[in-house]
């Protein structure tokens, strides 16, 4: 069970420090590109509509 344990905590620890690299590089790259600070603008507002889409069809 301890070996379960801490294979998942390290796991964990992994996935957090991917995720802290891969959001520190993307910060990077949104200062440098207004194109891509569009695009992504985009597709937030998109995801976005999308959701509230789907949570009006729930609510009627």
């Amino acid at each position: 069970m301890y070996k379960e344990t801490m294979g998942f905590v390290r796991g964990v620890g992994t996935g957090m420090v991917a995720g802290i690299a891969v959001a520190s590089m993307g910060s990077k790259m949104m200062k440098n590109n207004r194109k891509l600070r569009r695009n992504a603008n985009k597709a937030m507002h998109a995801v976005n509509g999308m959701f509230d889409d789907v949570q009006g069809m729930f609510k009627q």
